[in-house]
């Protein structure tokens, strides 16, 4: 998968290396939208997990980062999350990292660490057994998931306040990088851009924070703290070299606001649970004179878009008023809304401008 002039991977590690999230067979034409996945706790009909969230932006402007400091106070939270797994590519293992959020076992990772799971264990930092963890649930297209273990009064990470981030700030990155034995590996660097969309075999993640803290196979599920320790993404892929141009230094974090609301979805419904998917039903292409917006280029026939009126050739600029970049973009966009939901779509037509509302609908069989 390309994206700009790199190519984008998903992390993990393991027997697969980079092991990329299943795909759902998206196309130009068909931009999807997806259900909220859900889960309780795994005893069953417990409150939803909340994690906890600074107050207030921490550190103060000007502090140097003192990286010992914020390993300390981040790294009793990290963990190890090793997989069994039987899916498309065969029979294997596979490493990520997950961020505990609840005392009595709730842990946040990415959502294509554990797919295709048949086994999950957690090791718990300091610790040298595993616990069998269960999946509560899975969010794919915003690649994250809850798994639960059973234990007490564990360390919990501490959340960022979702509007402290800003570009240039310091970060520090925790995981099991290349699942090398002994202790998660440690990597600084500071936020190199906000609200990314990129393109991923499972659809389009959005609202990314983009870091040149060093991130490899493994690292996926795990934290990007500031210099306080709290987090403010979850390290889910970087940018590989292709065949036309080299990438250094580009990693991708799922932002603290993202992962809270998904932690809250995750949480209130039953075990196990996958969001459904929902179904807009044009094609749309990146623009290719560099401007915002995404150029449709089919629309399916009974689809919520030819109910809502969009044609062949109209430059989707925004949704629910929020603007969109390119077919990431709208993917994103679609999917961050629930199969019944009725969105309102900004676009021009010929120059003009135009306001519709489509009512999303579940995605066809085939």
């Amino acid at each position: 998968m390309l994206i700009a002039v790199a190519a984008v991977a998903l992390l993990t590690g393991g027997l697969y290396g980079i092991r990329a999230i299943r795909s759902d067979s998206r196309t130009a034409s068909s931009v999807a939208a997806a259900t909220p996945a859900s889960a309780s706790s795994a005893a069953g009909g417990a409150s939803a997990v909340t994690p906890q969230v600074a107050a207030d932006r921490a550190p103060q402007l000007g502090q140097p980062l003192d990286v010992a400091k914020v390993v300390s106070v981040i790294s009793p939270s990290v963990v190890k999350v090793a997989v069994d797994v039987d899916g498309p590519q065969g029979k294997g293992e596979g490493v990520g990292t997950g961020i505990i959020i609840s005392s009595t076992g709730d842990i946040v990772t990415n959502a294509h660490v554990v797919v295709d799971a048949t086994k999950v264990r957690v090791l718990l930092n300091g610790q040298t057994e595993p616990q069998v963890a269960t999946v509560l649930g899975t969010d794919p297209g915003n690649d994250l998931a809850l798994i639960h273990i059973d234990a007490t009064s564990l360390p919990v990470a501490k959340f960022a306040a979702d509007d402290s981030v800003r570009i240039g700030d310091d970060v520090v990155a925790i995981g099991y990088a290349l699942d090398l034995p002994g202790d998660a590996s440690v990597t600084v660097g500071i936020v190199s851009a906000l609200q990314r969309t990129m393109l991923t075999e499972n659809g389009a993640l959005n609202g990314l924070l983009q870091t040149d803290a060093a991130i490899s196979s493994g690292n996926s599920g795990g934290p990007l703290v500031n210099a306080a320790g709290q987090v403010v993404g979850i390290n889910t892929a970087v940018a590989r070299s292709s065949a036309t141009s080299s990438a250094n230094n580009i990693g991708f974090s799922i932002s603290s606001k993202e992962i809270l609301k998904v932690v809250a979805q995750l949480s209130s419904a039953g075990q196990g649970a996958v969001r459904a998917e929902g179904y807009l039903g044009v094609g749309v292409q990146d623009r290719h004179d560099g401007g915002r917006g995404g150029i449709v280029t089919e629309v399916q026939p009974n689809s919520p878009a030819a109910a809502a009126g969009l044609q062949v050739d109209d430059v989707v600029r925004a949704v629910n008023g929020v603007e969109i970049d390119g077919e990431a973009g709208l993917i994103a966009a679609i999917r961050d809304n629930s199969p019944g939901d009725k969105i309102t779509i900004d676009f021009t037509r010929s120059g003009e401008k135009m306001t519709a509302t489509a009512t999303l609908t579940d995605r066809p069989a085939n």
